[in-house]
């Protein structure tokens, strides 16, 4: 896009007037604040800091911060301009600035012909392109799921072309077509496709080879293997069995792949589960199924584009998330989904994160002076009760959790929803009030935080608000602290050294290299006879 309005100007928030305001509170309040005091001395502090947004309810109250640090926060964000950063983003500008695009993956859920105000001109154009590619798509998906001769369907990406769709058609396997199974392929490690592979008959499988620019190595690699093992297994028809989602599409149809689904330079791989990289999903759950998710996804859009900032649920978690890491100076932050289909969400939000805020740099290439992304992790209750647990409630370092339940069941067993949820609710309430016994081993100090977000149901419709809401949040925290949210170049240094090193392991060259590296490198090197 060719944008005709200039960027808005960049402040990043320890330069906003209210940064002393700020670190003046926490001196002042911080260190002692307990939140077992909180609550008994403000009687509205959950009525306060929990709200609905479109398709779910969260409770932001047993989080280490009161009205004032929140009203702070909140005017901080105005100084910053977080606002016209949004507006910028929502009209096409390019704000992913070292790379000079636009950052348009809401785009991608906008319904057909809408209009928003700021729009730059080639929007409308560009939104009727993402609706034709959309009405394909979604009629190849509809085919692909009649024709009973397919019974799997082999995603073959990395990254967001892996972890967003095959988050998602876990998360959504209520909503799954019957007779169908999904395998999703990403590590170059030969290991995972060649497990793969055993299981399926080439005259039954679909593949979907995702790759924008169709150079990808790890995805490239295990096409060319998935081709070699179908011609080698009888099959026919590569253009029957296999579809391509990338813009280069002469380089799918230089391996026989006729179909193909394009995307735009302006939809990053971890905000592109909302375009054809999301396929494997639509064939998966429908194409009524697939737009029920883009919709739910563009009501948090609206959300976050017109909720007053105090009632906006992006906003004050994108400031929680700024609170927590420069005040508290919190490093890591903990996702325990309870529900066992949201079982890969962790790894979809560790992406998300820290390839988007893990950066050291401003937006002016200068170092930056505060700690940026967290450290996120997690894994589905009630196992993770079981593991990590443990330092949740008695370690040495605070790490706030954030609890992710569903009010409504979708299995019929009796009693098992009842004691999840009892144990969500438990293991919110002992981390914040905790249990002194007077021996030490035993004693729960308590005052840890949590956020607590509740969805009625898992259908396509939530998954898509909630996915759409960490998005924002994402941006809001990036935007504070004055990043570039949307490259990634911190995966390109060791794809190169890879390509450098690679013949090394056959030749048994170390010449130049680092005494560890060229030791590594003949420890790890296959001989003859060995």
């Amino acid at each position: 896009m060719n944008p005709t309005s200039s960027l808005p100007p960049f402040v990043p928030c320890d330069h906003a007037p209210e940064w002393p305001r700020l670190q003046a509170l926490f001196a002042a309040q911080g260190p002692g604040f307990d939140l077992r005091r909180a609550f008994a001395e403000d009687a509205g502090r959950f009525a306060h800091f929990s709200q609905e947004a479109p398709h779910l309810f969260a409770d932001l109250s047993k989080n280490l911060w009161n009205r004032e640090a929140e009203a702070l926060l909140l005017a901080l964000a105005q100084s910053c301009r977080l606002a016209e950063r949004r507006d910028a983003m929502f009209a096409g500008a390019p704000i992913n600035t070292t790379e000079g695009r636009a950052v348009l993956h809401t785009l991608l859920r906008r319904p057909k012909g809408l209009a928003l105000p700021g729009d730059l001109p080639q929007v409308a154009q560009e939104l009727a392109q993402v609706h034709a590619t959309l009405d394909a798509m979604l009629a190849y998906a509809e085919a692909q799921r009649a024709d009973a001769a397919i019974t799997d369907v082999v995603n073959i990406g990395i990254g967001g072309s892996d972890l967003g769709p095959q988050m998602a058609v876990l998360a959504l396997e209520a909503q799954r077509i019957a007779g169908k199974r999904f395998h999703f392929v990403s590590n170059v490690d030969g290991h995972e496709l060649h497990t793969t592979l055993q299981t399926l008959r080439p005259e039954r499988t679909l593949f979907l080879i995702a790759s924008k620019t169709f150079t990808t190595i790890e995805t490239m690699t295990n096409a060319h293997s998935a081709l070699a093992w179908f011609a080698a297994q009888g099959g026919r028809d590569v253009a029957r069995h296999f579809a391509a989602l990338t813009t280069n599409v002469e380089a799918a149809r230089a391996l026989g792949i006729t179909t193909t689904f394009g995307f735009w330079d302006w939809v990053g791989g971890r905000y592109s589960l909302w375009s054809a990289i999301g396929l494997s999903l639509a064939i998966a759950i429908g194409a009524e199924g697939f737009r029920a998710l883009l919709a739910g996804a563009h009501a948090m859009d609206e959300h976050f584009r017109s909720a007053p900032w105090a009632a906006n649920l992006p906003v004050r978690l994108g400031l929680l998330d700024l609170w927590y890491r420069n005040f508290h100076g919190f490093t890591s932050r903990c996702v325990a989904p309870y529900h066992a289909a949201l079982r890969r969400l962790p790894a979809y939000l560790q992406q998300l994160e820290m390839e988007s805020n893990g950066k050291r740099v401003g937006l002016d290439g200068k170092p930056l002076a505060l700690g940026t992304a967290p450290v996120l992790w997690g894994e589905p209750g009630t196992n993770g009760q079981h593991a990590f647990f443990q330092m949740l409630h008695q370690g040495s370092d605070v790490v706030p959790l954030e609890f992710i339940a569903v009010r409504t069941p979708t299995h019929p067993l009796p009693g098992h929803h009842e004691k999840l949820l009892a144990n969500a609710l438990a293991q919110a309430q002992a981390l914040m009030q905790g249990k002194m016994v007077g021996d030490g081993h035993r004693d729960f100090p308590g005052n840890r935080p949590s956020t607590f977000i509740v969805l009625d149901a898992l259908t396509p419709t939530a998954l898509g608000a909630l996915l759409a809401l960490q998005e924002h949040r994402v941006f809001v925290s990036g935007s504070l602290w004055g990043i570039n949210s949307f490259d990634q170049w911190g995966v390109e240094l060791g794809k190169v050294l890879a390509r450098e090193l690679e013949p090394r392991l056959a030749s048994g060259d170390a010449t130049g290299l680092d005494a560890s590296t060229a030791g590594l490198l003949q420890r790890l090197r296959r001989r003859e006879g060995v």
